[in-house]
């Protein structure tokens, strides 16, 4: 919808042949304003339970702003002069947005009440508010939801009845539920932590059904179904928005491309030398590594350690007798991690995330830690949370990895582009003290 936004706002000017507005400062200026605007008023966060009167506020809210920034613009780069077809442009752009929003919205509503776009539904308990709730997917069938039934420890004898409480996580995983919805008055608090958990490691959404004495927080968000029904909606994790993945991405690749620019086109040169009057072999170490979604990926970092049959079995310990000694020194600065950089601009890694580890260490983590892999829900970065907070090199003992993966989980959950240059900063700054654990 966002490019068909822009594609509309051009359109009309372009039929409109007014010159005065085909200029490349006022179209930079205007396309860039919607899209600023769209995301200030979350002009395109639609879900399928809205209605008309939300798609209207929506336009209202967006179509006021962009009123204001078009005026803004003539007030800024055109004061003093006499600008004509302003309310003709504004108009056109308004009317031709508004009745494209308004068609695609009915013609979506009318496609979902045919069957298709769909999404799988379960309710987990059974009360009042879930048999409404149900019904309603049952009955509006516009909304796109596919009721497959409910799980309840209450004894039932309804045709929807799918189990008890128990058996929904087999349930969900074989029939490719997208949405679990929560009845507040039957599950207890731990039930509904562990319900989370299972969402988030299987990428499902979670939905929570109040009871009336039930206190909202500042981890939901209230949804309204049809005209009184409350539905809290567990707040979308930062990565979940697409509108952050783009910014990180953005970020990245301008990083990275500064770092390979500004520090490897020089110090690729020198450490070639070095690392090959010491040892035989690559100046660049491969390593398959776990990345996002678990997916593999080939990490590059330069040599330290000479060539050895251990290398992607074995962790690198304290004194390794395998380092070189323009090994200890690039490993001490971290020098040897810089070519990840080139992970970033390839897309397999960020500047800032939790750090990539080899299946077969994966594997024993995954044991020791009951979340290990929430980590897999980002990118793997070069440098993270846990690395600045102390924990970085050997792991020895459980609770080593227990903590970052704490913190890696921490980072995922809160995260904020301010936090990622923090996090950035204070490795710049380990990094010249010469402390090793502290990155």
């Amino acid at each position: 919808m966002l490019i068909i936004d822009l594609f509309l706002i051009n359109l009309s000017l372009i039929i409109l042949k007014d010159k005065e507005y085909l200029i490349t400062e006022f179209l930079v200026y205007i396309n860039l304003f919607w899209i600023v605007s769209s995301l200030i008023t979350s002009f395109y966060k639609i879900y399928r339970h809205h209605n008309y009167f939300k798609i209207l506020s929506l336009l209202v809210g967006q179509l006021l702003l962009f009123m204001l920034g078009f005026f803004t613009f003539f007030s800024l780069f055109r004061e003093g002069d006499v600008v004509h077809n302003q309310t003709k442009v504004l108009v056109t752009i308004i009317v031709t947005i508004s009745i494209t929003h308004i068609i695609f919205f009915y013609l979506l509503k009318k496609y979902r009440s045919y069957g298709k776009n769909y999404r799988k539904v379960v309710v987990l308990g059974f009360d009042e508010s879930t048999v409404e709730l149900t019904d309603m997917f049952k009955n509006d069938k516009e909304l796109g939801y596919q009721f497959l039934g409910f799980f309840s420890d209450k004894k039932n004898d309804t045709a929807n009845f799918l189990g008890s409480l128990k058996q929904y996580e087999n349930y969900v995983l074989n029939n490719n539920v997208d949405e679990i919805y929560c009845s507040l008055t039957e599950l207890k608090n731990k039930q509904i932590k562990k319900i989370k958990k299972f969402a988030i490691r299987h990428k499902r959404k979670v939905k929570l059904i109040p009871n009336a004495n039930e206190l909202y927080n500042k981890n939901t968000v209230t949804e309204f179904y049809g005209d009184s029904l409350v539905v809290l909606n567990v707040k979308q994790l930062p990565f979940e928005l697409i509108e952050n993945r783009i910014i990180k991405r953005i970020f990245d690749v301008f990083f990275s491309i500064l770092v390979c620019v500004f520090i490897i086109s020089w110090l690729y040169p020198i450490l070639w030398i070095l690392i090959k009057l010491e040892s035989k072999g690559p100046v660049i170490f491969k390593q398959e590594r776990e990345g996002f979604n678990g997916k593999k990926f080939v990490c590059y970092k330069f040599r330290s350690m000479r060539i050895n049959a251990e290398a992607n079995q074995v962790h690198t310990t304290k004194n390794d007798q395998r380092i070189t000694k323009t090994g200890a020194f690039i490993r001490k600065t971290s020098i040897d991690e810089i070519p990840q950089f080139f992970n970033v601009l390839f897309g397999s890694m960020s500047v800032v995330g939790p750090r990539p580890h080899l299946e077969s260490l994966a594997l024993e983590y995954q044991k020791d830690v009951d979340n290990y892999l929430e980590r897999y829900a980002v990118k793997p970065g070069i440098t993270g949370l846990a690395q600045i907070s102390g924990y970085r090199g050997e792991i020895r003992k459980k609770s080593d990895i227990k903590n970052r993966v704490r913190l890696d989980i921490f980072y995922i959950e809160n995260w904020s582009f301010l936090l990622d240059i923090k996090i950035i900063i204070n490795t710049i700054l380990n990094v010249f003290k010469g402390d090793e654990n502290a990155y």
